[in-house]
């Protein structure tokens, strides 16, 4: 039986949107784990993403990043990308062509010694051509077996064997305070090495609100041409795939998704040639204590404890969290095993589950803490 979901109070909507702009619906992205396919009743092996053998410790020393980027470097590759656009324009009282080239750059790696290479799904987003090219000046023709724009994550091939491969570290293991290095094309300069130290993890709200990618904040300098590069530690592992800055006045910051996250992405585009993402289906907002008093001063129907948290702003009808029960006013307090703070923690935590499998969500709901079982649905992005 559905149960009954009441309408959210039009006080509490109004107080919300006037007190904070950003609110997040968790159904605008699109991740998960793969759903294996299933043969004579015994689930399929998981496609390879990495072939790298096991990366042995570097030595002690001066000379570790040195030693770190010998590993890693042969098998960073610069990508050229060309797209073709329609300018409406074009032909028209001898002006440009009718058909017009757009050329860009970016950075990825070789995880397979067949070809297989991660980069950023923006890099390659779009393009008619994709040129791959080795450290070594070895050139080849790309063909890009699928990406994913909501973790900005993208798998290229080329025809080839014994490339070198790039080791996968584990980036569930890195800490604030260690190396980072990143290896990659700035501005044109192929395989540069910057280096600077880990500044920060689990930065899910580092590009904008209602992202679902942990970030890596790091200080090493990356500029445009560094995207789809990957972030390596001192022992010569990547720990994270290079995506994006944000300038400020004498310096920026650089983000990385996890190699964990970009591991599961690949795989599911290697075995499907698209990604699969669970959603719930609500609105949800960051409470504060100003704005928790703001809501109980105009409204009785929703009491809320001032403090920090997420607050449930609507379900969607006929939605999975719809149908697990949970209402408009619900305190979130912990998705899955992981307790969440932000409208970007939920995103993240949802994404740890499996879509059509149950997912508890544990909710404050006036002075009574629930538990409540959703079964996150896949995600159907137009087009």
């Amino acid at each position: 039986m559905t149960p009954e979901r009441p309408t959210p109070p039009a006080a509490l909507v109004r107080c919300l949107i006037a007190a904070a702009s950003a609110a997040v619906l968790l159904g605008g992205c699109n991740l998960g784990v793969p759903n294996l396919l299933e043969q004579k009743g015994k689930p399929a092996a998981p496609p390879k993403v990495s072939d790298a053998p096991t990366a042995a410790p570097l030595l002690a020393g001066n000379r570790f990043i040195v030693e770190a980027v010998d590993k890693v470097g042969p098998a960073v590759v610069r990508i050229d990308t060309v797209k073709r656009v329609i300018n409406p324009l074009g032909g028209l009282f001898g002006g440009a062509p009718a058909i017009q080239q757009q050329q860009g750059q970016g950075s990825g790696f070789i995880t397979r010694s067949d070809g297989v290479i991660i980069t950023n799904a923006h890099v390659v987003e779009g393009t008619n051509e994709v040129s791959v090219t080795l450290p070594d000046g070895r050139s080849f023709n790309g063909k890009v077996l699928g990406g994913d724009p909501l973790t900005d994550i993208a798998v290229v091939k080329v025809v080839a064997q014994g490339l070198p491969v790039a080791p996968l570290g584990d980036s569930t293991k890195v800490r604030p305070g260690e190396w980072a290095i990143a290896i990659g094309n700035p501005l044109g300069l192929d395989n540069t090495v910057t280096a600077g130290i880990i500044s920060a993890i689990q930065r899910t709200n580092a590009i904008g609100e209602g992202q679902r990618v942990p970030y890596i904040q790091t200080d090493a300098a990356v500029n445009p041409g560094n995207s789809g590069g990957p972030l390596i530690n001192d022992s010569g592992q990547v720990i994270g795939v290079n995506t994006a800055i944000r300038q400020a006045p004498g310096g920026g910051l650089s983000f990385a998704i996890p190699v964990n996250l970009a591991r599961q992405i690949a795989a599911q585009i290697l075995e499907n040639g698209r990604v699969s993402h669970p959603y719930i289906g609500v609105r949800l907002q960051a409470l504060t204590p100003q704005l928790a008093r703001e809501i109980n001063a105009t409204t009785t129907k929703c009491r809320l404890p001032e403090i920090n948290g997420v607050v449930v702003v609507d379900v969607l009808k006929g939605s999975p969290a719809d149908q697990g029960g949970l209402q408009a006013c619900d305190l979130i307090e912990q998705v899955g095993d992981k307790r969440v703070k932000n409208p970007s923690d939920v995103q993240v935590a949802v994404d740890g589950g499996k879509v059509g499998q149950e997912l508890t969500v544990r909710v404050r709901r006036g002075d009574r803490t629930l538990s409540l079982n959703l079964r996150p649905a896949e995600l159907r992005r137009n087009g």
